[in-house]
């Protein structure tokens, strides 16, 4: 019997046959291979069917989300006001599914946490409506078929060692790991990197290979006073090992065991169990052992974590807390991953650092070919490893991710997406979190379509293309906190601001960093020629701190364009703005966006390299 989930014809026809070791092997062809149906990988393949680009998605466990739902870390962290893409559409659904916003606050860690299941089979509702995705259950990633330096597809193999070889235009990595990217050759880093190679002046001095603490979450159901739900003691189990995890004071704020348990509490009295203070992290570095050493290795994340789950219930008397019987059904009733953190992450044509972050106008302006936002703060897990060195994160704005990011240096017809982008390891721990994974995961769709669709090598589709189509499905360019997907002007507004005209401002603000854009204020005539500079050198900048007025606005954009604006702007004015005309008004940022975006349509003008200059 072959094995896995089937909806379009094309990407079913399946060629079996037998190995030389009798194994049977099954040959399938499609156009955009996705390995993983992780949270990248889901949100890949959904995008990449939507522009009707026949799409398979091969997932080694029974659940679609990875982190979100199969490892069981459903307390999202960020973006709560980014409501950006496929994070927004399947936000959205939580709360169609669970009664509304509200219903999905419920612990302290997020605004937005729900059942593991209830996500899983959301995504597989989402995928169903799809007619060009199929997705196959049931089988890891083996090997990667290549031809000469170019990506063909990939081998898989099940529990039942029967293989299954995708052939396909396009590969996209959504691995946890980024276990495609390497079987590919193509260039990664795994750990810390040195200060000299990022520019990174919180970077230390020499790499390591030290990655993030790893954990294998649970969800805790309440089953009732008077019940008693306590598992068996774990073989190892040492209780000192937890002694600490709550009845203690974290920033001013005392943490004991009922806040500590409701952290992560869900709907229907459930409890993600993913606690970092002598909870259930633990250090394992299994990035490049093989699938069967992994299984091995990690056992022992199992056990850390039923022993913590052993603890909550003897030593702190919540015996009547149990694993949840209706969420994962596994054998321990545990996620059936675990919570990778940080893996390998690919040396892309462009590579993100903290330095971009902090400053977009500092230097490489790659802020400009932005295709996925997060917000969330700079957060690595390193308690469980005394080996790791003590770096300060300082704070950050939200930000985006360059689309360059997701591209090899060398190898071609891969994609790269999940939290194996090309990052330095100090951004990874924002850039890592789930719902800026999610939106990543969708430009990686939109690439790896278009690729097909323009019969090109994704290094060369165009970016401005990549990031309209980003647009054209609701999602954020700049990660822009006073403008959103519902304002009538959000295209214009993302595109004026994702090409350096009009400048934004960004703020650390606790743990959710925002990104302002200030649509209803003015600016000089000097910030207004600066921007038109950046974007084309023959403007001359003034050297005028007045306010911008729509007739000093109009004689800038007339400069630039080589032909009086005077008369095209009144008529847009009085078609799309809601004051009336008057050359000596002091124009908004909104309204001066409106018609920078409509005389000068900076994605069509000029195109952009992946550095984020224009060509």
């Amino acid at each position: 019997m072959i094995k896995g989930i089937c909806v379009t014809v094309f990407v079913c026809v399946t060629f079996i046959s037998l190995n030389i070791y009798g194994q049977m092997s099954k040959i399938r062809k499609t156009e955009v291979l996705v390995i993983g149906g992780t949270t990248s990988g889901i949100s890949a393949g959904l995008q990449s069917a939507r522009l009707n680009v026949p799409t398979l998605i091969v997932e080694e466990t029974p659940w679609l989300g990875g982190m979100m739902t199969a490892a069981g870390v459903s307390a999202t962290d960020g973006n709560h006001r980014l409501n950006s893409g496929i994070w927004n559409e399947f936000r959205d659904k939580l709360r169609i599914h669970y009664g509304g916003e509200a219903a999905l606050s419920t612990g302290w860690v997020s605004n937005t946490q729900f059942e593991p299941h209830i996500g899983d089979s959301i995504f597989k509702s989402m995928a169903a409506t799809e007619k060009q995705l199929s997705v196959i259950y049931g089988y890891h990633l083996t090997g990667i078929v290549k031809d000469g330096n170019i990506v063909t597809g990939a081998i898989f193999e099940n529990d039942q060692k029967e293989r299954l070889t995708v052939r396909a235009k396009v590969v996209i990595d959504a691995t946890d790991l980024g276990d495609g990217l390497a079987m590919a050759g193509a260039a990664y880093d795994l750990g810390m990197e040195a200060k000299s190679v990022t520019g990174e002046a919180n970077a230390p001095e020499t790499a390591n290979n030290i990655v993030q603490d790893l954990t294998w979450a649970a969800v805790l159901k309440d089953y009732g006073k008077g019940s008693d739900k306590t598992i068996e003691k774990p073989e190892n189990y040492d209780p000192e090992l937890f002694r600490g995890s709550c009845a203690m004071t974290v920033d001013s704020v005392l943490i004991d065991c009922e806040k500590m348990l409701n952290y992560g509490r869900l709907p229907n009295n459930k409890y993600m169990i993913n606690w970092p203070r002598h909870g259930n992290d633990i250090y394992l570095n299994v990035v490049e052992m093989d699938w069967s050493q992994r299984r091995e290795e990690l056992k022992k994340a199992k056990e850390r974590t039923l022993s913590f789950v052993f603890y909550i219930q003897t030593e702190l008397g919540y015996k009547n807390i149990g694993l949840a019987d209706d969420e994962f059904p596994t054998k321990d009733q545990l996620a059936f991953v675990p919570y990778h953190r940080e893996g390998r992450r690919l040396r892309g044509v462009q590579r993100l650092t903290i330095n971009h972050v902090s400053d977009i106008y500092g230097g490489q302006p790659l802020y400009r070919t932005g295709i996925s936002v997060g917000d969330y703060p700079v957060d690595h897990h390193h308690a469980c490893n005394p080996d790791a060195p003590k770096i300060h994160f300082p704070p950050v704005p939200s930000f985006n991710i360059p689309l360059g990011a997701l591209i090899p240096e060398k190898i071609d017809g891969l994609v790269v997406s999940d939290k194996a982008i090309s990052v330095s390891n100090i951004i990874n721990g924002a850039t890592r979190l789930q719902p800026c994974v999610l939106l990543t995961g969708q430009a990686a769709g939109v690439l790896a379509a278009q690729s097909v669709l323009n019969n090109q090598n994704v290094r060369e589709i165009n970016i401005r293309k990549v990031q309209q189509a980003l647009l054209d499905a609701g999602a954020y360019l700049m990660p822009l906190f006073d403008v959103s997907p519902e304002d009538k002007d959000f295209q214009a507004i993302q595109r004026v601001a994702a090409s350096g005209i009009l400048k934004v401002k960004g703020e650390s603000y606790k743990w959710a960093n925002r990104t302002w854009f200030y649509p209803d204020t003015t600016i000089t005539v000097n910030e207004f020629s600066e921007g038109l500079n950046a974007f084309d050198q023959k403007v001359t900048v003034v050297n005028d701190q007045s306010v911008l007025t729509v007739q000093k606005a109009s004689g800038l954009l007339s400069g630039l364009l080589n032909r009086n604006t005077s008369a095209e702007i009144e008529k847009l004015w009085e078609s799309r703005m809601n004051r009336k005309f008057d050359n000596q008004l002091a124009i908004t940022k909104r309204e001066l966006s409106i018609l920078t975006d409509e005389l000068i349509r900076p994605f069509e003008t000029k195109s952009i390299g992946f550095d984020g200059n224009y060509r």
